[in-house]
């Protein structure tokens, strides 16, 4: 894990070096290890290093083989990178490291683009074939690793884990994109690939290769996708024969999980999700696993933390436990840190939860275990079975998930910058791809491999990245989330949700925490907007800079600003913080 960044230049011209330094210093938190930097012809690397699988300086970063003409730099993790490595081994390589960058590097060189297919785990990789001088870009199925690009008007190309990054190197078209701006405003923050809300930056999207010739030229192309689409005997498998198939692929994705030079832990809410990995791990052997929980203050009725089914799961499975609690003292202060560690201005509420426990976390462990993704692999959202009967995917998806329509969007910005439904439509070209024919099953590939990859995994990479801890996810262990698209959709949203992996969850954890009420990750008070916390959120809005830049109409944000907890999303957001997160992150990153 780590951070990645580089700049190509037109054949014959020499790349910048300080433009890489500069990308390079801002990634500092994502790989506080160490660093390299490589600079050959026109092409020029760096990295920041989290030292995670093989610790020693063999395998740093930017990995060069001279023998093969292969450059590398990569942020992730492979986590069968033993077995690749050995089948390598038998077609003749030699290593001169242990870790899973070099495993990388030389797969490509055996199997060409389609190495990808071979690479189980999360990655953003790039790749320079010196002698052809071409680039590969190339991220993972499900997006779990970042990785942003933009082009100077001279044609030169760079690259970095995070836009920000890319801003530092300077030259980057800096001005508002209305298609992002309004998915933010409309698909809860939701700004999909290849979008940012700067035109002048764009990223990889999941499960895609990006290749550019020396002239510039480009071409890419989606190596995977999710299907929903039962394979032979799936029509005649009983419950509990889905059950078991969902725990063994959990099982083995949570293994998987566990290759690491250093100790890995398990951020535990008290939820299914993280319990159940927990119980695995547990039944694995994993004996004094690191697992930390974080709570805040309850506002008015919101309970502000779940202490009570985590430290069920930690006393059932003997865990060294730790549980966080944040008071409002400390989480106000850490807000404008927070929104300056996002690679994109994000809303939801939990991303100072996120920030706050990995600053604690980072203490003990570099590596965790999370439930993320498991709500939309396995239907655990409330606005999914009201879906199940639709025969209005986009009418019926848009009012439950949408901040607001078309008409109160108009209100929200000026008339430049609400010129077409822009959010409406990606969604229809989404619902239109083959491989999902009911409502239902539209409503959860859109989320898994849309919703999910840019906001709750964005979060959760750039929250813990921010302070050099790795966050891995096994509910998206792309064989799994193949698996969760044949399992029937009434099998997952049956009683309340993720019916089949609740079911099946039953032979490893308490019923306790199984038959709870379905709990969030709660910060009440960034969707209650109270005292120093509205008064944060109203010296964004009215500041000079928000005036100056004038993207939100200033009638409507006062109409909010008069009663905030008014104006809640239908996801149950704060529509005044939607807006001062963005203002707020513009204003922190200096545009």
């Amino acid at each position: 894990m780590c951070g990645i960044c580089g700049e190509i230049r037109r054949a014959g011209s020499s790349p910048s070096v300080a433009a890489v330094a500069a990308m390079s210093e801002r990634l500092v938190p994502r790989g506080p290890d160490g660093s390299g930097m490589l600079a050959q012809g026109n092409v020029a690397f760096g990295h920041r290093r989290l030292k995670i699988i093989d610790l020693s300086d063999k395998a740093a970063q930017p990995m060069a083989d001279p023998d093969l003409g292969l450059t590398v730099v990569f942020n992730g993790c492979i986590y069968n990178y033993p077995e690749l490595r050995k089948e390598l081994q038998s077609k003749g390589y030699r290593f001169f490291s242990h870790g899973d960058t070099e495993v990388v590097l030389k797969a490509y060189h055996a199997w060409g683009e389609k190495f990808v297919d071979r690479l189980y785990g999360m990655f953003a990789v790039v790749l320079w074939e010196r002698d052809s001088g071409r680039i590969v870009f190339a991220r993972d199925r499900l997006g779990i690793k970042p990785l942003y690009y933009t082009e100077t008007p001279d044609g030169t190309l760079r690259f970095a884990s995070t836009l920000p990054a890319l801003v530092a190197a300077g030259g980057v078209d800096t001005s508002i994109d209305p298609v992002a701006l309004h998915c933010y405003m409309t698909f809860h923050a939701v700004v999909p690939a290849p979008f940012t809300i700067l035109k002048g930056v764009r990223k990889v999207p999941p499960a895609t290769i990006m290749t550019v010739e020396p002239d510039g030229s480009r071409r890419q192309h989606t190596y995977w996708e999710q299907r929903f689409e039962q394979q032979p005997g799936d029509r005649n498998r009983s419950d509990k024969e889905w059950q078991q198939l969902v725990l063994d692929g959990l099982r083995r994705a949570v293994k998987r999980r566990m290759v690491s030079d250093v100790p890995v832990g398990v951020l535990l809410s008290g939820g299914l999700d993280s319990s159940l990995i927990v119980g695995l791990l547990a039944e694995q052997g994993q004996q004094h696993l690191n697992t930390f929980s974080i709570g805040f203050e309850t506002v008015g009725e919101e309970k502000g933390d779940e202490f009570q089914y985590s430290d069920i799961i930690a006393e059932h499975f003997g865990t060294k436990h730790h549980r966080i609690f944040i008071d409002s003292a400390r989480a106000l202060p850490a807000i404008r840190d927070v929104i300056g560690a996002m690679a994109e201005p994000m809303m939801s509420h939990d991303a100072i939860g996120f920030y706050l426990l990995s600053q604690e976390v980072a203490k003990h462990v570099k590596v965790v275990q999370s439930g993320q993704g498991a709500d939309e692999v396995f239907a655990g959202y409330h606005w999914y079975p009201p879906l199940m009967q639709s025969t209005d995917a986009l009418g019926d998806y848009a009012r439950v998930f949408f901040d607001r329509d078309f008409d109160e969007y108009r209100q929200v910005v000026g008339p430049h910058l609400a010129t077409r439904d822009h959010a409406r439509t990606i969604v229809a070209e989404h619902f239109g791809h083959a491989g999902a024919e009911r409502v239902i099953d539209k409503a959860l590939r859109i989320d898994t491999n849309m919703m999910l990859v840019d906001d709750p995994v964005k979060r959760v990479d750039n929250m813990t990245m921010a302070w050099g801890l790795e966050a891995r996810v096994p509910f998206l262990d792309h064989e799994l989330v193949e698996l969760a698209g044949r399992v029937p959709a009434e099998l997952k949203v049956r009683d309340g949700g993720k019916y089949v992996l609740k079911e099946g969850a039953r032979a490893v954890i308490p019923a306790a925490v199984i038959d709870r009420p379905k709990g969030y990750f709660p910060v009440p008070a960034l969707k209650y907007l109270r005292g120093p916390y509205l008064d944060l959120v109203r010296d964004v809005l009215e500041s000079k800079q928000a005036h100056d830049r004038g993207l939100f109409r200033p009638e409507y944000t006062r109409t909010l600003l008069r009663d905030p907890e008014k104006h809640i999303t239908p996801l149950r957001g704060s529509k005044l913080w939607q807006m001062a997160s963005l203002e707020l992150w513009l204003q922190i990153q200096g545009l």
